[in-house]
C-alpha cells in the first residue's frame, strides 16, 4: 500500500508542493504514482415541473373525470354552494331574460354543490368539448329527454342517481336540492378526464389591453358586475347590484373573466308560462372581452365544431393566455335579448 508525503521544491524562487511517493513497512522502493484528478460533485438535477391543468392552468398530478352541475343563479337560490370550488363556471341566459349557470368540476370537488337545477338545450351544445362528461341535473323538458338521451354525457341527474343527493335544511324546494359531487362521479366511471379545451395560461398578462376598474354584463332579466380586486387578483361579482356571496362565505369571482358575445336566438323549447328557451350557439366565431389583471382585452372566440374547444386570441390573431385559477364564461348576446 502507497502513502504520499508532501515535499517543498524551489522553482524559479517560488515554493511548489509535490507529493513524492514513500514506500510503506516491507517494500521496496517504487516509482511514484500520478496523483488522482479530484472529482466533482454531480449535478443536482432541476426537478420536472408538474404539468398545467387545462381548465386552470395550475399545476396538477393528474387529470380527473369532469363533471358538470347546472345550478340555480337567482336571489332564490343564494348563496350557492360549492362554486367557488369549480374550475369553469358558465353563465348562461335562460327563460325570461334570467341566467343560469353549469359549473365545471375536475381538479377538485367540493363537498357539496348546489341548488341543483334543470339542464337547457344549450348546454348539450356546450359540454361535447369536454368529451363525454358527467351532467348533474334536475330535470328536463319531456320533449327534451330524446335530446339528453343521445347527447354526449353521463346523466347523473336526481333521476338516475337519486342516492347521491340530498335536500340541505333551512331552504325551501326546489331551491334546496344539493348533490355530492364524488358520489356524482361514481354513478358516471367512465366519464371523460381532463383535457384541452383551448385555454392558454401564463403568469404573466399579456402587453396591450386596456386598463379597467369594472365592467358589466346585462341580459334582459340580470346584470353583472366584475369588479377588480388588486390584493386578491380577481374580479369580484355582484348580481343585481348584490354581492355575489357564496355560502362557503366569501364573495365568488375569478382572475380570469371572458364575455364571450355569441348569437342567441329562439330554440323550440319552451316553459309552462311560454316563454322560450334560448338557444346559444357556441360554434363559429364571434367576438370577446377577456378580463384579467385589471385590464380588458378585445379578442375573438373560434370553434369550429362542437367536438373542439374554444380559443380565445387578440385582434391580432395570437392566442390570449389567461390568468391561472378559475375561469368564468359569460356567454352574452352581443345586444340583450329576449327570444
Amino acid at each position: 500500500m502507497r502513502a504520499f508525503r508532501v515535499m517543498t521544491v524551489t522553482l524559479a524562487g517560488v515554493a511548489v508542493l509535490a507529493p513524492v511517493a514513500a514506500c510503506s513497512s516491507g517494500s521496496g522502493g517504487g516509482t511514484p504514482s500520478a496523483p488522482q484528478a479530484a472529482t466533482s460533485e454531480a449535478a443536482t438535477p432541476t426537478p420536472t415541473p408538474q404539468p398545467e391543468h387545462p381548465f386552470t392552468g395550475r399545476p396538477t398530478a393528474a387529470r380527473k373525470p369532469v363533471l358538470a352541475v347546472k345550478i340555480e343563479n337567482t336571489a332564490a337560490g343564494k348563496p350557492q354552494i360549492g362554486v367557488s370550488s369549480a374550475d369553469i363556471v358558465y353563465v348562461e341566459q335562460v327563460e325570461g331574460g334570467l341566467t343560469r349557470l353549469m359549473a365545471i368540476f375536475s381538479s377538485k370537488l367540493p363537498a357539496k354543490v348546489g341548488p341543483v337545477r334543470s339542464a337547457r338545450i344549450s348546454d348539450l351544445h356546450i359540454l361535447p368539448q369536454f368529451g363525454k362528461p358527467a351532467l348533474a341535473y334536475s330535470g328536463v323538458q319531456t320533449k327534451m329527454i330524446p335530446f339528453v338521451q343521445e347527447a354526449s354525457l353521463f346523466d347523473v341527474s336526481d333521476s338516475a342517481a337519486g342516492s347521491a343527493y340530498n335536500r340541505e335544511p333551512g331552504r325551501s324546494a326546489p331551491y334546496n336540492l344539493v348533490a355530492n359531487p364524488r358520489q356524482l362521479l361514481r354513478q358516471a366511471p367512465k366519464a371523460t378526464k381532463a383535457d384541452d379545451v383551448g385555454y392558454t395560461f401564463a403568469d404573466e398578462a399579456p402587453e396591450g389591453g386596456a386598463e379597467r376598474k369594472a365592467f358589466k354584463v346585462r341580459y334582459p332579466a340580470a346584470t353583472f358586475d366584475f369588479r377588480w380586486d388588486d390584493a386578491q387578483k380577481r374580479w369580484l361579482i355582484w348580481q343585481d347590484g348584490k354581492k355575489d356571496m357564496g355560502a362557503e362565505g366569501r364573495q365568488l369571482g375569478a382572475p380570469t373573466v371572458v364575455v364571450q358575445y355569441a348569437k342567441t336566438t329562439r330554440s323550440q323549447f319552451h316553459d309552462f308560462t311560454g316563454s322560450y328557451t334560448p338557444l346559444i350557439q357556441t360554434t363559429g366565431k364571434g367576438r370577446a372581452v377577456v378580463l384579467r389583471d385589471g385590464k380588458a382585452y378585445k379578442a375573438r372566440w373560434s370553434r369550429e365544431a362542437e367536438e373542439k374547444g374554444t380559443t380565445f386570441t387578440t385582434e391580432a390573431g395570437e392566442p390570449l393566455p389567461f390568468a391561472r385559477g378559475q375561469v368564468w364564461v359569460v356567454i352574452a348576446a352581443p345586444k340583450p335579448v329576449q327570444p
